[in-house]
C-alpha cells in the first residue's frame, strides 16, 4: 500500500509583481500576502527499492469554494531558470541529490467555468526524488476509475497517480528506466478499459546491442534516445506488463530509415504518438523521429531520413501481447519546399483514431510537414493514406501569408462524436524571421469524409489545394481557426511557439450537480511548450478555446491568470503553492473530476 503522510504550513508568500506598460499606465499585480496550504505526501517502493512520492501542496481557501468542479491537470516541468533569462544547468535524469533543482510537478487547475476560482491554481503535486525529468505528456483522455500516466523523457519513468479525490493527487506506482530496459524517452499513453495503459516509447534501450523483449522476440537498437523505439504495456500498480516491439524483423529499408550511428536492422521505429480502438482489437503509432538527434537548441540536422514518415497498427486481441501487423507510409504532396526535410509527410507527431462502431479510419499529422493524412481502414493488411488538408489553408483563414511547411502540427483528436477533428499547431519554423511565426488552433468538420466509407475522393494533389483546401466534395471542411500565437520562452528558445499539447473537455455538468462524460466537445486546453532543448520553447501559457459548430473558436478570455490578469494562465511566474521555486513548463493536459462529483 503506498505510504502517505500529511501536515499543514502557513508560508510567507514573496511578493510577485509583473509589470505591464498599457497605454502608458503602470500596472501592479500581485498574490496575497500568505494562504493556508495543505500538505500531504504518498509514496510508493520502486522495483528498485527505492522511494517514490508525490506531495500535495493544496491552497485551502480554493479547495472548497464551490460544491463539484472540473479540474485541469499540467504535468509540468521545473524551468530552472530567472526571469533575467539566466539559468541553471542541472543534469538531466539526476536523483535527490541535486538540491539546487526544482521539482516537476503536477498542476491542478480549477476548471470550472463558473467558479470564483476559475483559472486559478489549487494545487501543485511535485514529484521526487527524481528531478529535470522533463514531463512530456499524459494519456489523451480520461476517464471515471481510470490512472493518470505521466512520463518523463530524460529520466525515462512513467508516474501513476490516482485523481479520485481531486485536487488532491495520489501516487499508486512509478515504472522506472530498468523497468522497459528495451526502451525509452516514454512519450505518451492511452488507457483501456481496464485501467491498464499502453505507452509509446520514442527511443531505443537503455543499452545498444540487442534487447530481448516479453515476447521472446530480438532486435538491434543505437542505444538511450535513440532506435528502435517500442510499445510498453503498464498496469495500474505502475508495473510492466509486457515490452513489445515496433521495429519490424529483419529492419527496413536504410536508404529511407537512417540511425545515428547506424544499426545493422536499420529502422524508422520512434512511436509518438497513439491510440486504441478496443472494439477493432487495433492499436495505431506513429513515428517521429530519433529524438537524440535534436536535443541541441542550436543543431543543423535536417537529413529527412531521421524524420518519419511511417505508422505502426498493432493487433491488441490479447491486450498484454500486442503484435505489429503493418507498417504504413505517408505520401509526399504537392507544396514545394526548400528542403525535402519538411515535405508534407515528414516528422510524423499524432494521429487520431474515430470513436464509433461505424467508423474504422485514423488520422495523421506531421509536424515538419504541417499537413494531415487519412486512412479509411486500419483493420486492413495494407492502409493507405491520403493527404487530405493543408495546415496552409488555416493560416489563410487568419489572413496569415504563413505556410504549412514545417509548421509544426502538434496534438490532433477527433471528437467522441466523430464530426471534428481539432489540430494544435505551434508556428515553430526556424526559418522565419523573430516575430513572422505564429501557433494555433484549427478545427475541421470531417462528417462528409467519414461517410465516403472505404473509398474516399478527397487527396490533396494540386498546388491550389494548400492554400484553399481539398477540391473534392468529401473533404474536410475547416470550420475555424484561432490564432494562439506563443513565444519564445526562455534561454534555450530560438523560434516562437504556440500550441502544442492539448486535451478535449469530455464532461458536462448534469441536472443533479454532478459531471457525466460528453461526446460533444465544446472546448479545448492548450499548452505552450514544446521541448526547450530542441530551441522549441514556447510561452509556458495554458489557454482554455470555447468552441462551437456555429461560431466557431473563441479563446476563453476568463480563464485568466492570478497574477496578471491576463487571458491563459502564465507558468512563468516566481511563487507556486509549493513555494518560490520560479518558471515552470507545462506539457501535457487533461480535463478530470474527482470520483464523487461524476456519474
Amino acid at each position: 500500500m503506498p505510504a502517505s503522510t500529511v501536515r499543514w504550513r502557513r508560508p510567507a508568500i514573496a511578493l510577485v509583481v509583473a509589470v505591464l506598460m498599457v497605454t502608458s499606465v503602470l500596472v501592479v499585480f500581485h498574490r496575497p500576502a500568505s494562504a493556508e496550504v495543505a500538505v500531504s505526501t504518498f509514496s510508493v517502493k520502486g522495483t528498485d527499492g527505492k522511494t517514490y512520492s508525490v506531495t500535495n501542496h493544496i491552497v485551502q481557501e480554493r479547495r472548497h469554494r464551490s460544491p463539484r468542479r472540473e479540474w485541469l491537470l499540467a504535468w509540468t516541468g521545473a524551468a530552472n531558470y530567472a526571469g533575467d533569462g539566466t539559468e541553471e544547468v542541472h543534469e538531466h535524469g539526476s536523483a535527490s541529490g541535486d538540491e539546487g533543482a526544482a521539482p516537476d510537478f503536477l498542476a491542478v487547475i480549477d476548471a470550472t467555468e463558473w467558479s470564483p476560482t476559475y483559472g486559478k491554481v489549487v494545487n501543485t503535486a511535485t514529484v521526487g526524488p527524481l528531478v529535470n525529468g522533463e514531463p512530456h505528456h499524459m494519456q489523451y483522455m480520461w476517464h471515471k476509475g481510470h490512472r493518470v500516466y505521466a512520463g518523463t523523457m530524460f529520466t525515462d519513468t512513467t508516474y501513476v497517480f490516482d485523481v479520485t479525490r481531486l485536487p488532491e493527487i495520489r501516487l499508486t506506482g512509478v515504472n522506472l528506466s530498468h523497468d522497459t530496459p528495451c526502451g525509452s524517452v516514454p512519450d505518451a499513453f492511452v488507457t483501456t478499459s481496464d485501467g491498464a495503459a499502453y505507452g509509446s516509447y520514442m527511443g531505443g534501450p537503455d543499452v545498444s546491442g540487442p534487447c530481448r523483449y516479453t515476447n521472446g522476440e530480438v532486435r538491434l537498437g543505437n542505444g538511450f534516445a535513440g532506435s528502435p523505439g517500442e510499445l510498453v504495456r503498464i498496469g495500474p500498480d505502475g508495473r510492466t506488463r509486457s515490452e513489445t516491439p515496433a521495429a519490424l524483423a529483419g529492419g527496413e529499408d536504410p536508404e529511407k530509415c537512417r540511425n545515428i550511428p547506424p544499426i545493422e536492422e536499420a529502422t524508422c521505429a520512434n512511436p509518438h504518438g497513439i491510440q486504441v480502438r478496443e472494439d477493432l482489437d487495433r492499436l495505431i503509432m506513429s513515428d517521429f523521429a530519433e529524438v537524440r538527434n535534436y536535443l541541441d537548441p542550436d543543431t543543423n540536422q535536417s537529413d529527412p531520413r531521421l524524420l518519419r514518415d511511417t505508422l505502426r497498427i498493432f493487433d491488441i486481441s490479447e491486450r498484454d501481447r500486442p503484435r505489429l501487423v503493418s507498417v504504413s507510409e505517408l505520401p509526399s504532396g504537392p507544396r514545394p519546399d526548400q528542403l525535402p526535410a519538411f515535405d508534407e509527410d515528414r516528422m510524423v507527431m499524432e494521429t487520431a483514431l474515430t470513436h464509433q462502431r461505424r467508423h474504422r479510419g485514423a488520422f495523421a499529422s506531421t509536424m515538419a510537414g504541417g499537413a494531415v493524412f487519412y486512412t479509411p481502414d486500419i483493420t486492413v493488411d495494407e492502409p493507405e493514406w491520403r493527404e487530405v488538408f493543408d495546415t496552409t489553408a488555416a493560416y489563410r483563414r487568419l489572413g496569415l501569408d504563413l505556410s504549412g511547411s514545417n509548421a509544426g502540427n502538434s496534438w490532433l483528436q477527433v471528437s467522441p462524436d466523430d464530426r471534428y477533428l481539432f489540430q494544435a499547431v505551434m508556428g515553430s519554423d526556424p526559418r522565419l524571421p523573430e516575430g513572422e511565426t505564429s501557433g494555433m488552433v484549427f478545427v475541421l468538420d470531417v462528417r462528409r469524409l467519414l461517410a465516403s466509407g472505404p473509398d474516399p475522393e478527397c487527396e490533396i494533389d494540386a498546388l491550389a489545394e494548400v492554400s484553399a483546401g481539398g477540391a473534392e466534395p468529401d473533404c474536410p471542411a475547416l470550420i475555424d481557426a484561432e490564432q494562439i500565437k506563443g513565444g519564445i520562452g526562455g534561454p534555450q528558445g530560438r523560434v516562437g511557439t504556440g500550441p502544442h499539447w492539448g486535451a478535449m473537455d469530455n464532461f458536462r455538468l448534469g441536472w443533479d450537480g454532478r459531471y457525466r462524460e460528453t461526446s460533444h466537445i465544446r472546448r479545448i486546453a492548450t499548452s505552450n511548450y514544446f521541448v526547450a532543448q530542441t530551441g522549441i520553447d514556447g510561452d509556458h501559457k495554458i489557454c482554455i478555446t470555447q468552441f462551437d459548430p456555429r461560431a466557431g473558436l473563441r479563446v476563453d478570455r476568463r480563464f485568466r491568470d492570478e497574477i496578471t490578469g491576463e487571458p491563459c494562465i502564465d507558468f512563468d511566474r516566481t511563487s507556486w503553492p509549493h513555494g518560490d521555486r520560479g518558471h515552470a513548463r507545462p506539457h501535457g493536459v487533461l480535463f478530470a473530476v474527482a470520483d464523487a462529483d461524476l456519474r
